[in-house]
Formats: structure tokens, sequence, C-alpha cells
């Protein structure tokens, strides 16, 4: 049986924040061709190919769009966790055999669209199968996310400034970070001071709607010597699916990160505490904390305490766990699926490329060499882990 390491050799952002003037395809091409020439390889090694969200025969369609053939392809669709689950399902197929080289690739331009009048803000994903029972009660995606919110709340007394202290240290860090869609620092008080949305969760307990695009190219270990960057290896992963129906949920306060998170550290051989940063998806506040909890590095219940902006423990300068070091989906950019920018942000950043300002410092000032990057999916429904290390 073939058994090869699997490193992700290449990876680059598209335009991304506003970007009125050109298609989601193009936004795919144009990550592509950078994670490509970041890598140092051309197309003729892409044999595999994952990409979803765009098109009626994804990923056929974007991969005749960037003219690729592949041999292998994914086309999982589980929203936000999307591309940490098929990283995983790449490296699996790189390790047997089954592939050498696979190119994620997604771009949106969600935010254009609305502003265009091409689309509007949509309330739920649909009305049919099991959705069926709770569209017609008004259970937005949102909404969802906000009950989840107030059971924690409630449970084990998180406050509301304890929530909206993610948002303020997710801006902190978007304010070292010059492709940052908002770096303006924010304050407690003017989180809570925002519109309502649905409550707890005003304004900027809650992502931005942004254009954008990611890439990032994965490949066998012969690959590397031939790259121009440095090896971020796929140490571990995990994927999980919980849930669609609410009343299907067990435990609000658990999110299925709980159970991607372990299978992926114990894949990996590493604890949590051993990680020098996170990337962490974060369409709403809750979903940092309580993916914090449900990674191991604190305990159920005591995420409210972990993240308050006082201790200062998420942001780049000075924290003991940088998260989202770029600025998040809730300061940077959130062009819809935001799982891949996880990725290429983990990778840059154990690579030593975030610049001066935001790179990631370890013991004694070295470079980091783990970390964790996690999506979420639908309303806590799916999650995908993965665990990356450099050399």
């Amino acid at each position: 049986m073939v058994s090869r390491k699997v490193a992700i050799v290449g990876v680059s952002l598209s335009d991304c924040g506003r970007v009125d003037d050109v298609t989601p395809y193009a936004l795919h091409a144009q990550a592509a061709r950078r994670a490509l020439a970041d890598a140092g390889l051309g197309r003729e090694v892409v044999d595999g190919f994952a990409s979803a969200g765009l098109g009626t025969l994804a990923p056929a369609e974007v991969a005749e769009y960037l003219g690729l053939r592949p041999t292998w392809v994914d086309s999982t669709s589980v929203g936000g966790s999307t591309w940490e689950v098929m990283a995983a399902h790449a490296a699996d197929a790189i390790a047997a055999g089954h592939a050498n080289a696979v190119l994620l690739v997604y771009g949106s331009t969600a935010r254009a669209d609305v502003k265009a009048g091409r689309r509007t803000g949509n309330l739920s994903f649909g009305a049919r199968g099991p959705l069926q029972f709770e569209v017609p009660y008004g259970h937005t995606l949102i909404a969802k996310y906000a009950m989840a919110a107030r059971r924690h709340m409630h449970q084990y007394g998180t406050t509301i400034e304890q929530l909206a202290s993610v948002a303020v240290q997710a801006r902190a860090n978007a304010a070292l970070n010059p492709e940052a869609m908002f770096r303006t620092p924010i304050t407690v008080d003017e989180v809570l001071d925002g519109p309502m949305i649905a409550d707890p969760f005003t304004k900027l307990h809650c992502c931005l709607r942004s254009d954008g695009g990611a890439a990032v190219l994965l490949a066998a270990e012969e690959y590397v010597r031939d790259c121009r960057t440095r090896p971020v290896w796929i140490l571990g992963t995990g994927e999980h699916v919980s849930h669609v129906s609410m009343s299907e949920w067990v435990d609000f306060t658990v999110s299925p990160a709980a159970v991607s998170g372990r299978i992926a550290f114990e894949r990996a051989g590493v604890r949590p505490d051993e990680m020098d940063f996170a990337e962490i998806y974060d369409a709403f506040t809750y979903m940092t904390l309580v993916t914090l909890e449900d990674l191991g590095f604190c305990a159920k219940g005591e995420g409210g305490e972990f993240v308050d902006a006082a201790k200062g423990r998420l942001k780049v300068a000075g924290g003991e766990l940088p998260v989202n070091t770029d600025g998040g989906g809730l300061s940077a950019q959130h062009p819809g699926m935001r799982g891949l920018f996880l990725l290429v942000e983990a990778v840059r950043q154990l690579r030593g490329e975030a610049g001066d300002a935001r790179q990631v410092r370890a013991g004694n000032g070295r470079l980091p060499r783990l970390a964790v990057a996690s999506g979420t999916g639908g309303w806590f429904c799916s999650s995908g882990t993965v665990v990356l290390g450099s050399d």
C-alpha cells in the first residue's frame, strides 16, 4: 500500500474585499494562478481538483474554466467546513497514491452581487427535506447561532461582553493585516451598542460580507524539493457531521469540532496545548468561543473567561494563543464558505510570511511550528479540523 507524506506547497488569495468588476470564475482563476506561482509549479502537475459552491456541475465547470483535466475530483459541500474536509480527502488520496497534486479553489462575489441586485440576502437555505419543519417559524441561519449562544450564556454564565471580546480581538489582529477589509480598532462597548441583528448578536458580532477567493495546493512529499516555498505538512485531520434540524442537536453548547478536533489531534499525535496558534471559523463570535472549548483549549463552560478581552489571549500581539491572526471573518474577509482562507493564513504563519506586524512568534521568538485550522458549516452542522506542522 502506498503511504506518502502530504504537504501544502502553495497558497494564495485572490483580490478580496470590494471587487465589483470580476466574476466568481475569474476569482477562482486568479487565486489558482497565484497559488501555483507560490509553489513554483506549473498547472501540468495538478491531477486532482476540488471545488464547491459554483456552477451546476462543480467542480467540472471550474476545472474546465481553469484548463484542468483532473483524474481525481471532490465536490463535497458542507458549508464553511467544506475546505478542511476537502483537504482531509485530498491528503488521504495523495497518501494512497490516487493523486499527486490536488488544487483546492474557491471564489465568490457575495458582496458585489448584493450591491448590484443580482441576489438578495437569503433568510434560509431552503424549505425542503427536514428544513421544512423549521423554516415556517422563522429560524434564519443567524437566529440558530443566536439561540445556541443564548443557551451557552444561560448554562454557563457566559456574558455578552465576553462574546464581544472575540470581535474586539479579531479587529486588533485585522489592524495588523494590510489585506483586511476592516482595520479600525473597536471596543467592547462599540460592539454592544451596534444595531441588533439576532439577539444577542449586534452587527459586530456577525461576520462581514466580502468578495474574494483562495487556493491551496497539496502535493506528495516527492514534489516538495521542486517547490520554491517551505512545505507545511498535513499532520492529522478529522471531520464530523452532527445534525441539520435544530431538534436533532443534542446540546447547543457543543459544536461538531468536539469530534473532528479530537480525531485530528489523535491522528497527528499532538495535543491542543502544543499549538502555537489557531485559525477558527468565525461567522459569529460564539463560534470562536465554543470551538475553542471543543478543540480542548479550555474546559467546557470556560470559554467566556478564556476569550475575555482584558486577558488578550487571542491577539497576535502578546496573546498566549493567537486566534484568527488575519482578522478572521469578523474583520478580514468573508465571501461565503470561508474555510479555505483559514488554511491560507495558517500556512503563511507557519512559513513566516505573515509580515513583521502580524507574524506569530512562539517561545524565544521562533517561528510557529504547529497550528490547527477548524472550519464549521451550516449552523454548527459540520466540522473539519486540520492539524498542520512546519519543518
